[in-house]
């Protein structure tokens, strides 16, 4: 009995041990994903304005952690591409909105880099 209580004492002591690692673990796999996602929004973006020869913007939204992929065919008013994106499936926080204009001629703007 006793040899079983030792047992089960050092399984509970390296099990507890773990818990901080796969903890860590976890958070940083939610990090590469959603960092990966807004990467993969952004290159895509960038490609459809050289693609189709127009105007094309990421916008980030801070308060819904998510982004929309706009368009300016006309040349007037950005207009959505297909429907909002969550940037994560687990709860995250962005600090703030951000948009990403691109242009047909490889030019690039962003709002972040203007309100520094």
């Amino acid at each position: 009995m006793l040899e079983l209580v030792i047992v089960l004492a050092i399984g509970s002591i390296l099990t507890a041990m773990a818990i901080p690692q796969v903890r860590s673990g976890l958070y940083s796999y939610r990090l590469n994903s959603a960092v990966a996602m807004a990467k993969w929004a952004i290159q895509s973006t960038r490609f459809q304005a050289l693609m189709k020869g127009y105007p094309y913007q990421v916008v980030f939204s801070a308060a819904n952690t998510n982004y929309q992929i706009q368009n300016l065919p006309s040349g007037t008013t950005y207009a959505n591409v297909g429907s909002v994106v969550p940037l994560a499936g687990s709860p995250m926080t962005v600090n703030q909105d951000a948009t990403i204009n691109f242009l047909p001629n490889g030019f690039v703007t962003s709002s972040l880099l203007h309100s520094q």
